[in-house]
């Protein structure tokens, strides 16, 4: 099946790093402008997750939710986490390491569209 959310092998050793340095981790990418629209990696539990984030899958075991509302621009397309120099948010892990994580994005085929519209869970339920 094809997943909704992967890592870049860059963005994998990097969360593997963040791991070792601060155990389970957790991702969320909010909307709105700034660093908001940015994937964030938190020590799991200190973002709280709700009814409007989306759980998208997993990159390196660690879980990744999104905002509904961006979801809903982002549903057509597979994202692809990646890791680049420069200063992101403050709030997020990778940062202190002079890195800051990013979305990449492809277009799904509407194969994978069809394939996915069953797998989609929000936090709370079912998302159709």
């Amino acid at each position: 099946m094809v997943e909704r959310v992967i890592a870049t092998p860059e963005a994998a050793a990097v969360i593997e790093r963040l791991k070792a340095m601060h155990g389970p981790l957790m991702f969320h990418q909010s909307g709105g402008c700034c660093d908001g629209s940015s994937p964030m990696c938190y020590p799991e539990g200190e973002f709280r997750v709700g009814g409007s984030d989306v759980k998208l899958g997993e990159i390196g075991g660690v879980p990744f939710y999104m905002d509904a509302d961006q979801f809903d621009y982002w549903k057509h397309t597979q994202l692809v986490i990646d890791v680049v120099p420069g200063r992101g948010s403050g709030f997020s892990l990778e940062a202190p390491e002079g890195l800051r994580f990013l979305t990449r994005s492809r277009v799904f085929t509407d194969d994978e569209v069809n394939e996915l519209a069953k797998g989609l869970v929000r936090v709370t339920g079912l998302v159709a």
